[in-house]
């Protein structure tokens, strides 16, 4: 059987899965909704939260941003790994203590105060967006390829998908579907890992072949290193960026994760404080699966693209390249006529998206209009690197269809639960907490699954207009949630003497410079374009990196503003010293 047809039945049988367990687990009250009635297993609860961790951004992006970046792309690893480790030790135990459904409400009710509540609300809404974004292209990407659509009509039927299941069944059916959605996902990201590590280095295990010998005798690492200088690039294992730029970016993206609340979430939905820490082991260990892997799968991908296309004439390339050109994610320019394609730097390979020109070149091949390299000029996009790896290697169909099933599968888990978050930060923390505190259960459900309706739209719109590659604009939802969050619960959960009003003060001054310098220097929404480029960066800090800054603005001004002003009430202080010790909670409540 063909690709397309393999893609049809395999990624068929897992939506008829997902969408079997949404009608079997629906929710039928707003706890369920919320926090899956509080009854979910620790193992569960751990396969969920890897699901629901490993978005597009894992499965797709970080494995193409480490083959195009090299050493640099190490900052994800070293960023998202240890920050899940800074989650499971400082926050999921105290806050799974405290008791509450959502991030905003335990700042709402931790800083006595509603405008605290509203401020998390609107930090909620921020980061959530900005992460759903990455996810729904993620979606639109494996359909435009494996479905022969376009990438906006792959947004469009991933939004269907998801928005079922969390219109149906909130929390308790996304847990149970992210459970089935690991299952997926794994599966699929390894089974490719394994056959081309068998292929290029006989080893079967991914995390030792890429650094094992080829069949030519030769490191891995060392053949490609060799492959990007003969071509004028800097060296897979040297990086570019710089020292400070690297300790901001990892530094974000760890304090981010701490921050994100459709992860913190999660671990309102076990029975204990004990299964709370049970479920961030067993979640941890399903990460690391993943996350050693990434680095092979990026080797193995830039060493195969750049033995197979690099000055091959265009006639000659596999069908593979031409199904990818076909939608826009992959393209080349034949410049000085010789009918080959050549992978150069300075060319669109290096992240800066192509403009097409209508029609076909005389090789047939789609044409770049901006190109700007003397030579052939081509374009790949980062976000394919998973996706079009088991082609470029020549595995079995089947396989090709199972990754693209696997990126589905962890582009919708984490969409969900971000459209969780937004639904209950509408419906419970603004609409039941502060605007209508008298509105019936059943009233309260309806209004989640109505913001649940909105927020697939206006993720949708944001999946087909992102900001960037799938990676870097989730980078971004981490700056926004260490800039915000970050620090409001770690100081709402050690420090008595915090109170409302430097809370509140620091989470705007944390998330607004962040998102200052965001719009500005990456979104070119502000500023004079000649003075928002990467040269103008303040001390060398990327847009990814700059939720450190935001992060350290907040702790200063929060730290300030409530040394200058009167200590929380006794009963707050009460409550603080209460959940520092993680044991003895029950089940998530409503204060």
């Amino acid at each position: 059987m063909d690709i397309q047809t393999w893609t049809f039945i395999i990624v068929g049988l897992t939506f008829a899965l997902y969408i079997g367990i949404a009608i079997w687990s629906r929710a039928g009250s707003t706890k369920e909704f919320y926090v899956a009635g509080g009854g979910v297993s620790p193992l569960a609860n751990g396969l969920a939260t890897g699901a629901d961790w490993m978005s597009a951004a894992s499965f797709l992006g970080m494995a193409g941003i480490i083959a195009f970046a090299g050493y640099d792309g190490s900052v994800y690893l070293m960023g998202w790994t240890g920050g899940y480790v800074l989650l499971a030790l400082l926050l999921a135990p105290y806050l799974r203590k405290f008791g509450k459904f959502t991030v905003p409400d335990f700042i709402g009710d931790r800083y006595y105060s509603n405008v605290a509540r509203t401020v998390a609300v609107v930090a909620a809404l921020f980061v959530s967006f900005t992460y759903v974004a990455g996810q729904m292209r993620g979606v639109g990407v494996v359909f435009s390829r494996f479905l022969d659509v376009e990438v906006n009509t792959g947004v469009y039927i991933g939004m269907a998908v998801v928005f079922f299941y969390a219109f149906l069944g909130g929390m308790k059916g996304i847990t149970y579907t992210q459970v089935a959605q690991y299952c997926v996902l794994i599966f699929a990201f390894m089974v490719p890992a394994i056959f081309i590590s068998l292929m290029v280095t006989g080893n079967p295990v991914p995390q030792l072949g890429f650094a094992s010998t080829g069949e030519d005798g030769v490191y891995l690492l060392d053949k490609l290193d060799g492959l990007m200088t003969e071509l004028g690039f800097t060296a897979y294992t040297d990086g570019t960026k710089s020292m400070t730029d690297m300790l901001f970016i990892t530094a974000a993206l760890m304090m981010g994760t701490a921050g994100l609340p459709h992860v913190i979430i999660r671990f309102f939905t076990v029975p204990k404080v004990s299964d709370a820490r049970k479920s961030a082991g067993y979640a941890l260990l399903f990460i690391a699966i993943l996350y050693t892997t990434a680095p092979a799968i990026a080797v193995f991908a830039r060493t195969n693209l750049i033995e197979t296309v690099e000055d091959t004439p265009y006639e000659e390339i596999p069908a593979w390249f031409t199904k990818w050109e076909n939608t826009g994610l992959i393209a080349w320019t034949d410049k000085n006529g010789d009918g080959k394609i050549q992978y150069l730097p300075g060319s669109a390979v290096e992240g800066r998206q192509p403009e097409f020109v209508e029609g076909r070149g005389a090789q047939g091949q789609r044409m770049i209009s901006n190109a700007s390299a003397s030579a052939n000029e081509l374009y790949v996009d980062r976000d394919i690197t998973v996706l079009a790896n088991p082609e470029i290697a020549g595995l079995p169909n089947w396989i090709i269809a199972l990754v693209a099933a696997g990126g589905l599968a962890a582009a919708l888990s984490t969409a969900a639960g971000l459209l969780l978050v937004i639904s209950t930060s509408i419906s419970h923390d603004l609409i039941k907490k502060q605007i209508a505190p008298d509105i019936s259960d059943k009233k309260e459900l309806w209004v989640a699954r109505f913001s649940a309706l909105l927020a697939v739209v206006v993720a949708g719109y944001f999946g087909i207009h992102p900001p960037g590659f799938v990676a870097s604009v989730t980078a971004l939802a981490f700056g926004l949630a260490a800039s915000s969050f970050f620090p409001a619960i770690i100081m709402g959960i050690f420090s008595k003497r915090m109170n409302r009003e430097g809370a509140i003060t620091g989470m705007v001054a944390g998330l607004g410079i962040t998102c200052y310098y965001i719009a500005r220097f990456k979104l070119g929404w502000i500023g004079n374009p000649e003075t928002s480029t990467q040269e103008h960066w303040w001390w060398g800090i990327s847009p990814e990196g700059f939720g450190t800054m935001g992060m350290l603005v907040n702790f200063a001004v929060s730290i300030l503003v409530s040394r200058f002003t009167p200590a929380p009430p006794e009963e707050v202080q009460g409550i603080v010293e209460n959940i520092r010790i993680p044991s003895g909670a029950g089940e998530a409540i409503e204060h």
